[in-house]
C-alpha cells in the first residue's frame, strides 16, 4: 500500500486538493467545492488509492473548518502548514505562476519531506466555545474603540471643549450626557440642576460633577460651527452605540467566564497570580486546551513570542531577537498577568526587582517574568497542581 500525502489549497466556496505519492508525482488533482458532499467523496476517493494518507491544509479555521472536522471524524493524520510557509516555500518550486493546484502540490510536498510539522489539533469542545467568543469579545473592543474615536473626532469638529471635559472610553456618565445635549446652546438652556436632574434620574454617576463640567464647557463656546445639527446629531448616535457596545461586552464577559470555569484546567490556571477569568479563558481558546500539542514549555514559549531566537553571522554571536512570527494575542495574555503578578504577586514582586537590579528596564523585566510564568504554568497543568505561595517561616 504507497504513502500518500494529500495537500489542500483552502478557500471560502471550494478547495483545490492534491495528492503525491513518495516520488513526489501527482497521483490525484481536484478542485472540490466546500460542501459536505463533494467533501465526502473527495476523501473517499484518496483513501480509495490508499488508506496511508497524511493530509495537510494551509488554514486551521475559517473555510477550512469543515473539512477539518471531516478529516478528524474519519481518523486521518492532518498537519497544518501556515500560509506565510507555503508562500516562501513556492519560491523553491518551478515556475513564477501562481494557482490554486500549485500551493496545494506544495503543501502536499513539504508535508512529504518535513518532520517539523505538528498535527493539526482541533481542541476540545470547551477550547472551542472560547475561541468563539473571545473571537467575538475582541471584535466588540475593537468596534467600541473604533466607535469611540469617532465621537471625539466628530465632537471636536464642533464642540472641541465638550470633547475634551471627558475620558469617553471609561466615563459612561458622559456617554449618557449625549445621547440628550450634544451642543453648547442645548446644555446652557437646560443649566447645571437641570441637567444634573436629568443624569441622575438615568442612573449617572457623579451627575452634579458631569453636569457642572458640561455646562462649563457649554459656557465657553457661543458660536455654532456650520454642520452642528447632522453632527449632534451623529455624536448621540455613536454615545448609544458605545453603550450598547459596553452591554454586550458585559453579557460575552458573562459567558466566558462561566463556560472557562467548566474546563478542566480552570482551577489550576485561576490559581496563578495575574491570571484572571478573561485572560485564563483566551489561554485555553489559543492553545485548543491541551498543551500536549506543544510537546514542550519551550516550544509554548516560542508561539507565545517569550523565546529570543539568535541571529548570528561571521563572528556576531549570542545575538538575540524577539521571533517575527509568534501570537500576539498570546504573548498578550502573559504580559498581562505578569504585569499584575508584579504587583501584587510577593514572588513574582520580588523575581521582577531582581531583574530590574540587574539593569532591565520595565519591559524587559516584564517578560523575564512572563517568561517564567509560564514555565510555571506549564508545569502546574502538567501535573495538576494549584500554585501556592511558600513563606519563609520566621526564625525566633
Amino acid at each position: 500500500m504507497p504513502k500518500l500525502w494529500a495537500g489542500t489549497d483552502a478557500g471560502k466556496s471550494a478547495h483545490h486538493c492534491t495528492v503525491i505519492d513518495a516520488d513526489g508525482t501527482r497521483v490525484l488533482s481536484r478542485r472540490v467545492a466546500n460542501d459536505e458532499p463533494e467533501l465526502l467523496e473527495l476523501i473517499k476517493d484518496v483513501l480509495a488509492i490508499s488508506e496511508d494518507v497524511t493530509w495537510a491544509i494551509d488554514l486551521n479555521a475559517g473555510g477550512a473548518a469543515l473539512l477539518i472536522a471531516l478529516l478528524v471524524n474519519h481518523g486521518q493524520k492532518l498537519l497544518y502548514i501556515p500560509g506565510r510557509t507555503v508562500h516562501h516555500a513556492s519560491g523553491s518550486y518551478r515556475g513564477d505562476g501562481k494557482t490554486d493546484a500549485k500551493d496545494a502540490y506544495v503543501i502536499a510536498d513539504q508535508a512529504r519531506m518535513r518532520r517539523d510539522l505538528e498535527p493539526l489539533a482541533t481542541g476540545d469542545e470547551i477550547a472551542v466555545d472560547l475561541k468563539i467568543l473571545t473571537a467575538r469579545r475582541y471584535d466588540l473592543t475593537a468596534d467600541r474603540t473604533r466607535a469611540v474615536n469617532r465621537l471625539r473626532a466628530q465632537m471636536l469638529e464642533y464642540f472641541p471643549a465638550l470633547e475634551r471635559a471627558f475620558d469617553y472610553s471609561t466615563s459612561k456618565a458622559s456617554l449618557i450626557l449625549l445621547t440628550g445635549y450634544q451642543t453648547p446652546a442645548a446644555l446652557r438652556r437646560i443649566g447645571r440642576s437641570r441637567l444634573a436632574a436629568w443624569l441622575k434620574n438615568r442612573k449617572a454617576r457623579n451627575s452634579a460633577g458631569v453636569a457642572a463640567a458640561a455646562v462649563e464647557a457649554a459656557e465657553a463656546q457661543h458660536t455654532a460651527v456650520p454642520g452642528e445639527k447632522f453632527a449632534a446629531a451623529v455624536v448621540a448616535k455613536l454615545a448609544r452605540e458605545v453603550m450598547a457596545l459596553d452591554e454586550e461586552i458585559a453579557e460575552t464577559d458573562v459567558l466566558i467566564e462561566d463556560r472557562f470555569r467548566e474546563h478542566r484546567h480552570a482551577q489550576v490556571i485561576l490559581s496563578l497570580p495575574g491570571m484572571g477569568p478573561l485572560l485564563s479563558a483566551e489561554f485555553i481558546a489559543l492553545t485548543g486546551g491541551d498543551l500536549s500539542a506543544f510537546g514542550t514549555s519551550d516550544r509554548l514559549a516560542g508561539v507565545a513570542g517569550l523565546a529570543p531566537v539568535p541571529r548570528d553571522s561571521g563572528r556576531i554571536s549570542g545575538n538575540l531577537h524577539r521571533p517575527r512570527r509568534y501570537s500576539r494575542r498570546l504573548l498578550r495574555v502573559f504580559y498581562l498577568s505578569a504585569q499584575v503578578a508584579a504587583r501584587w504577586c510577593p514572588v513574582s514582586r520580588k523575581f521582577y526587582e531582581r531583574k530590574r537590579e540587574e539593569g532591565k528596564g520595565h519591559k524587559q523585566a516584564i517578560l523575564a517574568l512572563a517568561r517564567r510564568r509560564l514555565n510555571v504554568l506549564w508545569a502546574l497543568i502538567r501535573d495538576g497542581h494549584t500554585f501556592t505561595i511558600s513563606l519563609p517561616q520566621e526564625t525566633t
